[in-house]
Protein backbone atom coordinates (compact mmCIF):
# COMPACT_ATOMS: atom_id res chain seq x y z
CA UNK A 1 0.00 0.00 0.00
CA UNK A 2 1.39 3.42 -1.00
CA UNK A 3 2.18 6.11 1.54
CA UNK A 4 -0.51 8.39 0.06
CA UNK A 5 -3.17 5.75 0.46
CA UNK A 6 -2.11 4.96 4.02
CA UNK A 7 -2.33 8.64 4.91
CA UNK A 8 -5.79 8.89 3.35
CA UNK A 9 -6.97 5.88 5.35
CA UNK A 10 -5.75 7.54 8.54
CA UNK A 11 -7.60 10.76 7.65
CA UNK A 12 -10.81 8.88 6.88
CA UNK A 13 -10.58 6.92 10.14
CA UNK A 14 -10.08 10.11 12.14
CA UNK A 15 -12.96 11.91 10.44
CA UNK A 16 -15.27 8.93 10.78
CA UNK A 17 -14.29 8.62 14.44
CA UNK A 18 -15.17 12.25 15.08
CA UNK A 19 -18.45 11.87 13.21
CA UNK A 20 -19.29 8.71 15.16
CA UNK A 21 -18.70 10.54 18.42
CA UNK A 22 -20.92 13.43 17.32
CA UNK A 23 -23.67 11.04 16.30
CA UNK A 24 -23.48 9.24 19.64
CA UNK A 25 -24.03 12.42 21.60
CA UNK A 26 -26.28 14.17 19.06
CA UNK A 27 -23.95 17.17 18.94
CA UNK A 28 -23.21 19.50 16.08
CA UNK A 29 -19.64 20.35 15.11
CA UNK A 30 -18.85 23.99 14.61
CA UNK A 31 -17.97 24.74 10.96
CA UNK A 32 -14.73 26.52 10.09
CA UNK A 33 -16.70 28.98 7.97
CA UNK A 34 -20.44 29.72 8.08
CA UNK A 35 -21.25 29.02 4.44
CA UNK A 36 -19.99 27.54 1.20
CA UNK A 37 -21.05 28.79 -2.25
CA UNK A 38 -20.20 26.63 -5.24
CA UNK A 39 -20.04 27.53 -8.94
CA UNK A 40 -19.05 25.12 -11.67
CA UNK A 41 -19.98 22.41 -14.14
CA UNK A 42 -20.68 18.68 -14.03
CA UNK A 43 -17.65 18.05 -11.84
CA UNK A 44 -19.55 19.61 -8.93
CA UNK A 45 -23.20 19.81 -10.05
CA UNK A 46 -25.33 18.18 -7.35
CA UNK A 47 -28.78 18.36 -8.91
CA UNK A 48 -29.34 21.69 -10.64
CA UNK A 49 -29.78 19.98 -14.02
CA UNK A 50 -32.24 17.37 -12.78
CA UNK A 51 -35.32 19.21 -14.00
CA UNK A 52 -33.78 20.80 -17.10
CA UNK A 53 -34.36 19.61 -20.64
CA UNK A 54 -30.79 18.46 -20.97
CA UNK A 55 -28.70 15.47 -21.96
CA UNK A 56 -26.30 16.48 -19.19
CA UNK A 57 -28.09 14.82 -16.29
CA UNK A 58 -27.02 12.20 -13.78
CA UNK A 59 -30.06 11.61 -11.58
CA UNK A 60 -30.20 7.88 -12.32
CA UNK A 61 -28.27 4.75 -11.44
CA UNK A 62 -25.46 3.84 -11.60
CA UNK A 63 -24.67 7.50 -10.77
CA UNK A 64 -24.83 7.92 -7.01
CA UNK A 65 -24.52 4.21 -6.36
CA UNK A 66 -22.22 4.97 -3.41
CA UNK A 67 -23.80 8.26 -2.37
CA UNK A 68 -26.10 8.40 0.68
CA UNK A 69 -29.61 8.33 -0.68
CA UNK A 70 -28.56 7.20 -4.14
CA UNK A 71 -28.61 9.26 -7.37
CA UNK A 72 -28.77 13.00 -6.71
CA UNK A 73 -27.55 14.54 -9.95
CA UNK A 74 -23.84 14.17 -9.11
CA UNK A 75 -21.71 12.90 -11.98
CA UNK A 76 -19.88 10.34 -9.88
CA UNK A 77 -20.47 7.13 -7.98
CA UNK A 78 -20.38 9.14 -4.76
CA UNK A 79 -19.12 12.48 -3.50
CA UNK A 80 -17.77 15.24 -5.71
CA UNK A 81 -14.65 17.26 -4.94
CA UNK A 82 -16.58 19.99 -3.14
CA UNK A 83 -18.43 17.36 -1.10
CA UNK A 84 -15.16 15.83 0.02
CA UNK A 85 -13.66 19.22 0.88
CA UNK A 86 -16.63 19.61 3.18
CA UNK A 87 -16.18 16.04 4.42
CA UNK A 88 -12.68 17.07 5.49
CA UNK A 89 -14.62 19.45 7.67
CA UNK A 90 -14.28 22.86 6.17
CA UNK A 91 -17.92 23.41 7.08
CA UNK A 92 -20.19 20.45 6.45
CA UNK A 93 -21.50 19.80 9.92
CA UNK A 94 -23.89 17.53 11.74
CA UNK A 95 -27.47 18.61 11.31
CA UNK A 96 -30.33 16.53 12.69
CA UNK A 97 -27.87 13.66 13.16
CA UNK A 98 -27.03 13.53 9.46
CA UNK A 99 -24.13 14.79 7.39
CA UNK A 100 -25.25 18.04 5.82
CA UNK A 101 -24.46 18.64 2.14
CA UNK A 102 -24.77 22.04 0.49
CA UNK A 103 -28.12 22.06 -1.36
CA UNK A 104 -28.45 22.78 -5.09
CA UNK A 105 -29.92 26.15 -6.05
CA UNK A 106 -32.84 24.32 -7.66
CA UNK A 107 -34.14 23.21 -4.26
CA UNK A 108 -32.46 25.50 -1.70
CA UNK A 109 -34.85 27.63 0.32
CA UNK A 110 -35.38 29.40 3.60
CA UNK A 111 -32.80 29.32 6.36
CA UNK A 112 -30.72 26.60 4.67
CA UNK A 113 -29.29 29.08 2.17
CA UNK A 114 -27.37 30.62 5.06
CA UNK A 115 -25.17 27.51 5.01
CA UNK A 116 -24.44 28.00 1.34
CA UNK A 117 -25.79 27.02 -2.06
CA UNK A 118 -24.45 24.99 -4.97
CA UNK A 119 -25.11 26.81 -8.27
CA UNK A 120 -23.12 24.45 -10.52
CA UNK A 121 -24.64 23.09 -13.71
CA UNK A 122 -23.48 20.25 -15.93
CA UNK A 123 -22.41 21.37 -19.45
CA UNK A 124 -22.01 24.95 -18.23
CA UNK A 125 -19.21 27.10 -19.53
CA UNK A 126 -17.68 30.51 -19.21
CA UNK A 127 -18.96 31.37 -22.68
CA UNK A 128 -22.72 31.55 -23.11
CA UNK A 129 -22.93 29.16 -26.06
CA UNK A 130 -20.77 26.43 -24.54
CA UNK A 131 -22.60 23.12 -24.15
CA UNK A 132 -25.68 24.22 -26.12
CA UNK A 133 -25.73 20.94 -28.09
CA UNK A 134 -26.52 19.15 -24.81
CA UNK A 135 -29.59 21.27 -24.10
CA UNK A 136 -30.43 23.15 -20.92
CA UNK A 137 -27.65 24.30 -18.62
CA UNK A 138 -26.89 27.29 -16.41
CA UNK A 139 -23.88 29.23 -17.67
CA UNK A 140 -21.39 30.94 -15.38
CA UNK A 141 -23.22 34.21 -15.95
CA UNK A 142 -26.51 32.52 -15.07
CA UNK A 143 -25.03 30.99 -11.93
CA UNK A 144 -23.78 34.38 -10.79
CA UNK A 145 -27.23 35.85 -11.44
CA UNK A 146 -28.74 33.09 -9.29
CA UNK A 147 -26.23 33.95 -6.58
CA UNK A 148 -27.33 37.59 -6.70
CA UNK A 149 -30.89 36.42 -6.13
CA UNK A 150 -29.67 34.35 -3.19
CA UNK A 151 -27.86 37.36 -1.70
CA UNK A 152 -31.17 39.25 -1.71
CA UNK A 153 -32.66 36.41 0.33
CA UNK A 154 -29.68 36.45 2.71
CA UNK A 155 -30.23 40.18 3.28
CA UNK A 156 -33.89 39.53 4.11
CA UNK A 157 -33.00 36.70 6.49
CA UNK A 158 -30.28 38.64 8.32
CA UNK A 159 -32.10 41.97 8.38
CA UNK A 160 -29.86 44.42 6.52
CA UNK A 161 -27.14 44.67 3.89
CA UNK A 162 -24.28 45.39 6.30
CA UNK A 163 -24.99 42.31 8.39
CA UNK A 164 -25.30 40.21 5.24
CA UNK A 165 -22.03 41.59 3.83
CA UNK A 166 -20.20 40.81 7.06
CA UNK A 167 -21.63 37.29 7.07
CA UNK A 168 -20.76 36.59 3.42
CA UNK A 169 -17.22 37.87 3.90
CA UNK A 170 -16.52 34.82 6.09
CA UNK A 171 -17.81 32.29 3.54
CA UNK A 172 -15.85 30.17 1.07
CA UNK A 173 -16.64 30.62 -2.63
CA UNK A 174 -15.55 27.73 -4.86
CA UNK A 175 -15.36 28.19 -8.65
CA UNK A 176 -14.38 25.56 -11.20
CA UNK A 177 -15.23 26.27 -14.83
CA UNK A 178 -13.58 26.10 -18.23
CA UNK A 179 -13.52 22.39 -19.05
CA UNK A 180 -16.65 22.58 -21.19
CA UNK A 181 -15.36 25.65 -23.00
CA UNK A 182 -12.75 23.33 -24.46
CA UNK A 183 -14.48 19.95 -24.75
CA UNK A 184 -17.94 21.27 -25.61
CA UNK A 185 -16.83 24.27 -27.64
CA UNK A 186 -13.26 24.89 -28.79
CA UNK A 187 -12.43 21.27 -29.63
CA UNK A 188 -15.86 20.46 -31.08
CA UNK A 189 -15.73 21.90 -34.64
CA UNK A 190 -18.92 20.11 -35.70
CA UNK A 191 -20.90 22.47 -33.44
CA UNK A 192 -18.65 25.49 -32.84
CA UNK A 193 -16.30 27.67 -34.88
CA UNK A 194 -14.22 29.04 -32.02
CA UNK A 195 -11.41 26.65 -32.91
CA UNK A 196 -11.06 28.47 -36.22
CA UNK A 197 -11.62 31.94 -34.79
CA UNK A 198 -9.04 31.86 -32.00
CA UNK A 199 -5.56 30.53 -31.36
CA UNK A 200 -5.27 28.71 -28.02
CA UNK A 201 -3.67 31.84 -26.55
CA UNK A 202 -6.44 34.11 -27.87
CA UNK A 203 -9.13 31.74 -26.66
CA UNK A 204 -7.67 31.59 -23.16
CA UNK A 205 -7.55 35.40 -23.11
CA UNK A 206 -11.21 35.59 -24.12
CA UNK A 207 -12.24 33.07 -21.47
CA UNK A 208 -10.30 34.84 -18.72
CA UNK A 209 -11.82 38.20 -19.64
CA UNK A 210 -15.32 36.74 -19.35
CA UNK A 211 -14.35 34.88 -16.16
CA UNK A 212 -13.02 37.99 -14.44
CA UNK A 213 -16.19 39.93 -15.29
CA UNK A 214 -18.20 37.44 -13.26
CA UNK A 215 -15.61 37.39 -10.48
CA UNK A 216 -15.99 41.14 -10.11
CA UNK A 217 -19.74 40.74 -9.74
CA UNK A 218 -19.21 38.09 -7.08
CA UNK A 219 -16.85 40.44 -5.26
CA UNK A 220 -19.38 43.27 -5.49
CA UNK A 221 -21.94 40.93 -3.92
CA UNK A 222 -19.86 39.90 -0.95
CA UNK A 223 -17.36 37.23 -2.04
CA UNK A 224 -14.12 37.66 -0.08
CA UNK A 225 -12.65 34.14 0.22
CA UNK A 226 -12.53 32.71 -3.27
CA UNK A 227 -11.11 29.40 -4.51
CA UNK A 228 -10.39 29.15 -8.25
CA UNK A 229 -9.89 25.59 -9.53
CA UNK A 230 -7.74 25.16 -12.62
CA UNK A 231 -8.77 22.77 -15.39
CA UNK A 232 -7.58 19.18 -15.00
CA UNK A 233 -5.87 17.12 -17.67
CA UNK A 234 -8.82 16.88 -20.06
CA UNK A 235 -6.59 15.28 -22.69
CA UNK A 236 -6.13 12.31 -20.34
CA UNK A 237 -9.85 11.61 -19.88
CA UNK A 238 -11.16 8.24 -21.09
CA UNK A 239 -13.24 10.02 -23.74
CA UNK A 240 -10.22 11.69 -25.30
CA UNK A 241 -8.07 8.58 -24.96
CA UNK A 242 -10.76 6.66 -26.85
CA UNK A 243 -11.12 9.24 -29.61
CA UNK A 244 -7.69 10.76 -30.09
CA UNK A 245 -5.02 8.54 -28.49
CA UNK A 246 -3.42 5.88 -30.70
CA UNK A 247 -2.66 3.50 -27.85
CA UNK A 248 -5.54 4.47 -25.58
CA UNK A 249 -3.11 5.52 -22.86
CA UNK A 250 -1.11 8.48 -24.13
CA UNK A 251 -2.75 11.78 -23.23
CA UNK A 252 -3.83 14.15 -26.01
CA UNK A 253 -1.24 16.93 -25.86
CA UNK A 254 -3.14 19.35 -28.12
CA UNK A 255 -5.89 19.61 -25.53
CA UNK A 256 -3.66 19.54 -22.47
CA UNK A 257 -1.49 22.29 -23.93
CA UNK A 258 -4.52 24.56 -24.36
CA UNK A 259 -5.60 23.75 -20.80
CA UNK A 260 -2.19 24.75 -19.44
CA UNK A 261 -2.44 28.14 -21.17
CA UNK A 262 -5.82 28.77 -19.55
CA UNK A 263 -4.57 27.65 -16.15
CA UNK A 264 -1.56 29.96 -16.29
CA UNK A 265 -3.86 32.91 -17.05
CA UNK A 266 -6.24 31.90 -14.25
CA UNK A 267 -3.40 31.73 -11.74
CA UNK A 268 -2.45 35.24 -12.85
CA UNK A 269 -5.97 36.39 -11.97
CA UNK A 270 -5.26 35.45 -8.35
CA UNK A 271 -2.39 37.93 -8.15
CA UNK A 272 -4.38 40.56 -10.03
CA UNK A 273 -7.40 40.36 -7.73
CA UNK A 274 -5.41 40.03 -4.51
CA UNK A 275 -3.53 43.20 -5.42
CA UNK A 276 -6.68 45.04 -6.47
CA UNK A 277 -8.99 43.92 -3.66
CA UNK A 278 -6.99 44.07 -0.46
CA UNK A 279 -10.00 43.09 1.68
CA UNK A 280 -10.36 39.79 -0.19
CA UNK A 281 -8.23 36.70 -0.71
CA UNK A 282 -8.26 34.63 -3.90
CA UNK A 283 -6.43 31.34 -4.23
CA UNK A 284 -5.71 28.95 -7.12
CA UNK A 285 -5.88 25.14 -6.99
CA UNK A 286 -3.64 23.30 -9.47
CA UNK A 287 -6.04 20.52 -10.47
CA UNK A 288 -3.92 19.87 -13.56
CA UNK A 289 -0.78 19.16 -11.55
CA UNK A 290 -2.65 16.97 -9.08
CA UNK A 291 -4.06 14.83 -11.89
CA UNK A 292 -0.62 14.67 -13.44
CA UNK A 293 0.75 13.19 -10.22
CA UNK A 294 -2.04 10.61 -10.06
CA UNK A 295 -1.60 9.51 -13.66
CA UNK A 296 2.19 9.36 -13.35
CA UNK A 297 2.06 7.25 -10.18
CA UNK A 298 -1.43 5.76 -9.78
CA UNK A 299 -0.50 3.05 -7.28
CA UNK A 300 0.69 5.74 -4.85
CA UNK A 301 -2.92 6.86 -4.59
CA UNK A 302 -4.44 3.40 -4.64
CA UNK A 303 -5.46 3.33 -8.32
CA UNK A 304 -4.87 0.48 -10.74
CA UNK A 305 -6.81 1.98 -13.67
CA UNK A 306 -6.49 5.60 -14.82
CA UNK A 307 -7.44 5.12 -18.49
CA UNK A 308 -10.97 3.74 -18.45
CA UNK A 309 -14.31 4.64 -16.94
CA UNK A 310 -15.63 2.42 -14.17
CA UNK A 311 -19.18 2.26 -15.55
CA UNK A 312 -18.04 0.70 -18.81
CA UNK A 313 -17.55 3.77 -20.96
CA UNK A 314 -14.52 5.71 -22.09
CA UNK A 315 -12.03 3.69 -24.03
CA UNK A 316 -14.70 1.24 -25.13
CA UNK A 317 -16.70 3.76 -27.13
CA UNK A 318 -15.88 7.28 -25.97
CA UNK A 319 -19.38 7.69 -24.53
CA UNK A 320 -19.77 10.66 -22.21
CA UNK A 321 -22.07 9.35 -19.49
CA UNK A 322 -23.05 6.04 -17.92
CA UNK A 323 -26.06 4.33 -19.41
CA UNK A 324 -29.11 4.03 -17.14
CA UNK A 325 -28.90 0.99 -14.83
CA UNK A 326 -25.55 0.01 -16.32
CA UNK A 327 -23.56 -2.31 -14.05
CA UNK A 328 -20.38 -0.52 -12.96
CA UNK A 329 -17.08 -2.08 -12.01
CA UNK A 330 -16.97 -3.64 -8.55
CA UNK A 331 -13.62 -2.16 -7.47
CA UNK A 332 -14.59 1.48 -7.83
CA UNK A 333 -11.89 2.78 -5.50
CA UNK A 334 -9.27 1.40 -7.90
CA UNK A 335 -10.52 3.57 -10.78
CA UNK A 336 -9.63 7.23 -11.24
CA UNK A 337 -12.52 7.82 -13.64
CA UNK A 338 -16.15 6.96 -13.10
CA UNK A 339 -17.35 7.65 -16.65
CA UNK A 340 -15.67 9.07 -19.74
CA UNK A 341 -14.98 12.47 -18.13
CA UNK A 342 -15.74 12.49 -14.41
CA UNK A 343 -13.66 11.08 -11.55
CA UNK A 344 -14.82 8.51 -9.07
CA UNK A 345 -15.34 9.53 -5.47
CA UNK A 346 -11.85 8.13 -4.82
CA UNK A 347 -10.43 10.40 -7.53
CA UNK A 348 -12.33 13.41 -6.22
CA UNK A 349 -11.00 12.67 -2.74
CA UNK A 350 -7.38 13.01 -3.86
CA UNK A 351 -8.01 16.41 -5.46
CA UNK A 352 -10.08 17.55 -2.48
CA UNK A 353 -7.60 16.67 0.21
CA UNK A 354 -4.70 18.26 -1.68
CA UNK A 355 -6.78 21.38 -2.30
CA UNK A 356 -7.73 21.53 1.37
CA UNK A 357 -4.23 20.78 2.70
CA UNK A 358 -1.57 21.18 0.02
CA UNK A 359 0.71 18.18 -0.35
CA UNK A 360 3.06 20.06 -2.67
CA UNK A 361 3.72 23.81 -2.68
CA UNK A 362 2.29 23.91 -6.21
CA UNK A 363 -1.07 22.38 -5.19
CA UNK A 364 -2.47 25.70 -3.97
CA UNK A 365 -1.40 29.30 -4.53
CA UNK A 366 -0.72 31.32 -2.48
CA UNK A 367 -2.35 29.25 0.32
CA UNK A 368 -4.56 26.17 0.50
CA UNK A 369 -8.24 26.06 1.43
CA UNK A 370 -7.51 25.20 5.05
CA UNK A 371 -5.47 28.37 5.43
CA UNK A 372 -8.03 30.40 3.50
CA UNK A 373 -10.75 29.30 5.91
CA UNK A 374 -8.64 30.51 8.85
CA UNK A 375 -8.02 33.99 7.44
Amino acid sequence: MGEGKRMWNVIVCVVLGVMSTMLSFGTRAEPQVPCYFIFGDSLVDNGNNNELQSLARANYLPYGIDFPGGPSGRFSNGKTTVDVVGYLRILLYQQHNEIYYIPPYATASGQEILGGVNFASAAAGIREETGRQLGGRITFRGQVENYRNTVSQVVELLGDEDTAANYLSKCIFSIGLGSNDYLNNYFMPQFYNTGNQYTPEEYATDLIQRYTQQLRILYNYGARKVVLYGIGQIGCSPNQLAQNSQDGKTCVEKINSANRIFNARLKGVVDQFNNQFTDARFIYIDSYGIFQDIIASPSTYGFSNVNEGCCGVGRNNGQITCLPLQTPCANRNAYLFWDAFHPTEAGNAVVARRAYTAQRPSDAYPVDIRRLAQI
